[in-house]
């Protein structure tokens, strides 16, 4: 993983910044799954066919979000995220955590990629900073004009009320799933910004409306490729470690700011 892409973890969240699959140690070998693996691996977290939705549930489900989203202040969760890539019939999984604090500035968010290579990424008060402990480097960027965006996107499945997603997608009901014994709302969101949709061509969210928290994000690319992303552990409104939002880095951590 490099910093091209933190757009599927931040950019898709953001178009920022990730790319590369996460690379092996030297003399270490990769684990890899197909997509069969990785859909066998979703369906045992989705635990029975997806139940249709009814004429008013989609409405409902957007109406509970708006609700939750008015108390959403901070979440944090467990992930395991695959990443497939369709040319080679391949996926890489990585898992950590997710820290995430909507303040009156709007929302910080850190990622801490545990497995299989430890790394860091924090976004907070519109600069992009990821950690590669294996170089002991940080890069920075900073959101600029696209802050609103980026923050818009992380809030995704995780705070956004329901009129954000309409603002944004075309959002369509595909039924109702239980996820890891939740009832889940299965919605399908296609992007309307063009830019969003040459990167994106939808996205699917596992919604559980009372909180406004997805327990599965699955984000679609038009090249077939896609991110599967599921959350654990999930707390809402709780507080968070005092160092959330801070790297770990060391004395001989060198900063990098591209231009």
């Amino acid at each position: 993983m490099n910093l091209k892409s933190l757009g599927i973890i931040l950019c898709v969240m953001t178009a920022l910044v990730l790319g590369r699959p996460v690379q092996a140690a030297p003399g270490e070998k990769k684990p890899q799954q197909t997509a069969a693996t990785a859909n066998e691996k979703q369906s045992k977290q989705t635990e029975q066919a997806v139940t249709p939705a009814g004429p008013e549930d989609l409405k409902n489900v957007l109406a509970q979000m708006n609700k939750a989203a008015r108390n959403f202040k901070t979440a944090q969760a467990d992930f395991e995220w695959d990443q497939y890539q369709m040319v080679v019939d391949e996926t890489d999984t990585q898992k950590g955590q997710i820290y995430l604090h909507r303040t009156h500035r709007g929302m910080d968010a850190t990622l801490r990629i545990t497995s299989p290579e430890p790394k860091q990424v924090v976004f907070k008060d519109g600069k992009l900073s990821f950690y590669e402990p294996s170089i002991d480097q940080v890069t920075e960027r900073s959101a600029g004009s696209n802050r609103a965006d980026v923050e818009a996107f992380m809030s995704l499945g995780f705070g956004a009320s329901g009129d954000d997603l309409e603002k944004s997608y075309a959002v369509k009901m595909e039924g109702w799933e239980r996820v890891s014994g939740t009832r889940t709302a299965k919605l399908e969101l296609t992007p309307k910004a063009a830019k969003l949709k040459s990167s994106l061509s939808k996205i699917v969210l596992w919604i559980d409306p009372v909180r406004s928290l997805a327990l599965q994000q699955k984000f679609l690319e038009p090249s077939g490729d896609y991110r599967l992303a599921r959350y654990s552990g999930i707390k809402v409104n709780g507080k968070l470690p005092h160092d959330a939002f801070k790297l770990k880095t060391t004395s001989h951590t060198t900063f990098v700011r591209p231009q």
